[in-house]
């Protein structure tokens, strides 16, 4: 067992559940990652916040927290505000660059003020003009601002569909976005600590990589060495760390790229909880490198602590 496990304060809770609309896949998360860390010696407890009282249960039990929780309240520096108040170390990012990556309008809006690619976008609400909207684009992607996991996303290649869309979206989050479509390939990098895992090629033969495909399908294919050159490979890298950087991420996180027709990457989102479910990236990221997934869970824990010291 490493030094630094023996001298934790207290167990550690894993927070899992929540009430966003991610809260299944919230769920086998924390069970994931609650067994990796037992089975590394860690005494771990799972704490669901959708519970009354559960952080009153953090306040007088636990000094660490690994954060499982994903969406709304859980990921987008909620929870994260709730600990530094009660002093309480936490995995991954801190409140105010949770926030930003979970708010897909602001993080664009930052990406551009510094110079960073990312697809042309639109702000959709009930007085949009659709028709104008989709005269710029062939076709275009549909996203609530503030929740993960591709909910209540579309794609659309006309005025009727930006509508229907954008009806769809705004049952999950006020602030609506159209993004332009990108037809190239999804590729996705992974970063912990410092440094950028191998990139992962995403390939669906659905209309996009949406929660089906994330969670569910068998036929979603994950690739790994990710089949750019060791040139564009890096470069995707070097972009990774510097959106990450951007928003001032910590500790471990996911950055997701598109590829154009003319080979430059553009900025899609950074994940600070990214998914640990058996179709998660960022595990399969830190595996191509000989990383097995508790190895992975135990250097994210062992990350926010030296953090706090």
């Amino acid at each position: 067992m490493a030094g630094w496990i023996k001298q934790l304060k207290s167990p550690v809770a894993v927070l899992l559940g929540g009430n966003s609309s991610e809260r299944e896949v919230s769920l086998q998360s924390g069970e994931a990652v609650l067994k990796a860390l037992q089975a590394r010696g860690v005494d771990a407890v799972a704490v669901d916040t959708a519970d009354a009282g559960w952080l009153s249960r953090i306040e007088n039990d636990f000094a660490h927290c690994f954060i499982a929780l994903h969406g709304p309240g859980g990921e987008d520096g909620t929870v994260q505000g709730a600990l530094e108040v009660l002093a309480v170390s936490y995995t991954g990012s801190d409140v105010m660059s949770s926030s930003l990556a979970m708010d897909k309008l602001r993080c664009k809006q930052l990406w551009q003020g510094v110079g960073l690619p990312t697809p042309d976008f639109s702000v959709l609400t009930a007085e949009t003009d659709f028709e104008r909207v989709m005269e710029r684009w062939t076709s275009a992607i549909v996203k609530p601002a503030r929740e993960g996991s591709s909910i209540g996303m579309a794609r659309v290649s006309n005025a009727q569909e930006l509508s229907e869309a954008y009806s769809l979206a705004k049952d999950y989050d006020s602030l609506v976005l159209a993004e332009e479509w990108i037809s190239g390939p999804e590729f996705t990098v992974a970063v912990l600590g410092d440094s950028a895992l191998p990139v992962v090629a995403v390939e669906t033969d659905n209309a996009f990589y949406d929660y089906q495909a994330k969670y569910f399908s068998n036929e979603t294919r994950y690739l790994c060495p990710c089949g750019l050159n060791e040139k564009d490979e890096r470069r995707l890298q070097e972009l990774a760390m510097r959106a990450f950087d951007s928003l001032g991420g910590r500790g471990w996180g996911r950055v997701d790229f598109m590829q154009n027709e003319q080979g430059d990457f553009l900025l899609l989102e950074v994940n600070t909880v990214p998914g640990m479910t058996s179709h998660s990236l960022v595990p399969m990221a830190a595996s191509a490198m000989g990383m097995s997934f508790e190895d992975l869970v135990l250097e994210i824990l062992h990350l926010s602590i030296e953090e706090n010291e």
